[in-house]
């Protein structure tokens, strides 16, 4: 039986946890078709070498990074990441989402998916 639409968020903190090998882990789950998203991006270790080295399917831009959209460093590091990420096949999940302005820029940057109180609380 294959795991269609089973998706695992794993923090990047997680990943970089000894003494969870967490390359044979990860591969054993893509292996029976369980997509993986890295969850927190750019918050954490931020080791660049484990997006090529894991058998990943998703990046998940952190709210902190979104909620600095509208200046300068803001938008260059979420365009960075929007564009690494497609770059490396990833899709890309952005948090935290607020504001028209917010979502715009991401729509504009071809971010794939969206989440966050612009379109509704937890709970609703």
């Amino acid at each position: 039986m294959v795991p269609q639409g089973l998706e695992l968020e794993i923090t990047e903190n997680v990943v970089m946890q000894p003494p969870l090998n967490a390359a044979d882990v990860l591969q054993a789950l893509h292996s029976l078709g369980v997509r993986t998203a890295v969850d927190d991006f750019g918050t954490g270790y931020s080791s660049l070498a484990y997006l090529k080295r894991f058998p990943l399917d998703v990046l998940k831009i952190h709210q902190t990074f979104v909620a600095d959209l509208g200046n300068d460093s803001g938008d260059a590091i979420v365009e960075a990441s929007i564009s690494l990420a497609q770059k490396l096949g990833l899709e890309v999940v952005a948090e935290g989402v607020e504001k028209p302005e917010q979502l715009q820029f991401l729509i504009e940057r071809q971010c794939h998916y969206v989440q966050g109180f612009y379109f509704s609380k937890p709970g609703q």
